[in-house]
């Protein structure tokens, strides 16, 4: 599969440079993910309540969302710029916890780190982007995705066993080691094809194009109703596996792992399917399957077994519709590539959001209203879809 990723007439991507962003986005999403997991053994390790950890974590989210009004800054530069930039501020951000571990540098480093991830993100995927044609583009932006699934299967337990066997604050130095590492990588094996020429109507042109093309804010939508949907369910599955089966700490677990799964088999799928059947057509064949994985969920879910097979049936689903939706993304409007797949990325965390806002309320009508809520939110990403396909060749 990686060996098709080198085109006549157009940049090449070697599979080795696409295995090394693939290896950089992996120590990049272990530092995002692995807060949520440790969020109690952080609190106790500072000597706090919970509360004021979590307080952090929904700061940096708020300051996370306003970063794509930066990028205007940053495409121009270069895609290698972004990734440099973002990969140094990961690496300044985990640094920092490890020569001062405290409450303060702690929640300057959650939100550095996120600013630095969401710098590097759309900046690599426009870089593949920019490397591979739109036709295989798919595989390729499924390979960089497999990064987020192996940051939960491995370097979230890597991390652990750091915590285990040294103390709360091992693994920021690990990572902040590793970031630095990815720094000396990415200028050794990234560069350039080109630089995006600056906007006709000045720095935030871009953003201005984006906002006034109904094609583009369509894409946007299937991103943020997707991720609403799944988020509606994501926040009460433990809740609902704990009131069904009172087995919290067996069923999270075992839920956790499926999880994981379904992120690689999603990304895995995408690999195989989404040049095949074209993005438009895979990001709508998608969300039916979400839509169908979410109205099965309370019908097989009546035992421990059928509800961790129907998660595991929601969550691909949905890894695969979001994964497919990236390269869909980044030819909607090439001339702002990175700037579209930033907003994309606040797109997603918006839907995200706006889903965790109508997941309590629902859940006290039962499960049933919060998986039928997940389909009609659903629908309406197949309705962005729609225009989607009508209105962008």
């Amino acid at each position: 599969m990686l060996a098709g990723l080198n085109f006549p007439g157009r940049p090449a991507m070697p599979p080795l440079r696409l295995a090394i962003l693939t290896f950089i986005r992996v120590i990049l999403n272990t530092a995002h993910r692995m807060i949520y997991p440790f969020l109690a053994v952080f609190a106790r390790g500072l000597g706090v309540d919970l509360a004021t950890v979590s307080a952090l974590v929904a700061n940096r989210s708020v300051i996370g969302a306003a970063t794509p009004f930066l990028f205007p800054f940053i495409e121009p530069r270069g895609r290698r710029f972004g990734m440099l930039l973002g990969a140094g501020l990961v690496a300044a951000a985990m640094g920092l916890v490890a020569l001062w571990p405290s409450l303060i540098t702690l929640g300057a480093a959650l939100v550095l780190a996120l600013v630095g991830k969401t710098f590097f993100d759309p900046s690599m995927l426009a870089y593949i982007a920019d490397h591979v044609p739109y036709e295989r583009r798919g595989a390729a932006t499924a390979f960089s995705e497999f990064a987020w699934s192996l940051s939960f299967i491995l370097g979230v337990p890597a991390m652990g066993f750091l915590i285990a066997h040294l103390n709360w604050s091992a693994p920021f130095g690990a990572l902040g080691l590793l970031a630095a590492l990815a720094c000396l990588l990415l200028a050794w094996a990234a560069r350039d094809s080109h630089r995006p020429a600056p906007h006709a109507d000045g720095l935030f042109g871009n953003v201005r194009a984006i906002f006034t093309s109904a094609p583009v804010l369509a894409g946007l939508a299937i991103g943020l109703f997707a991720s609403m949907a799944n988020e509606v369910v994501n926040l009460l599955f433990g809740v609902w596996l704990e009131d069904s089966f009172h087995l919290q700490i067996a069923a999270l677990a075992g839920a956790s792992a499926v999880i994981g799964l379904s992120e690689l088999g999603g990304e895995g799928l995408v690999a195989l399917l989404a040049d095949r059947l074209g993005k438009v057509r895979a990001t709508g064949i998608g969300l039916a399957a979400n839509c169908l994985a979410a109205s099965l969920l309370p019908l097989i879910g009546r035992t421990e077994l059928g509800a961790l097979a129907g998660l595991f049936l929601f969550y691909i689903t949905f890894e695969f519709t979001l994964v497919t939706s990236i390269p869909l993304m980044s030819e909607i409007m090439p001339s702002a590539r990175a700037t579209t797949l930033s907003f994309n990325l606040a797109a997603h965390s918006l839907g995200r959001a706006g889903g965790a806002l109508l997941a309590p309320v629902l859940y006290a009508s039962g499960l049933s209203s919060a998986t039928g809520a997940a389909v009609v939110i659903n629908l309406l990403g197949l309705g962005a879809v729609w225009y989607v396909s009508r209105h962008h060749k």
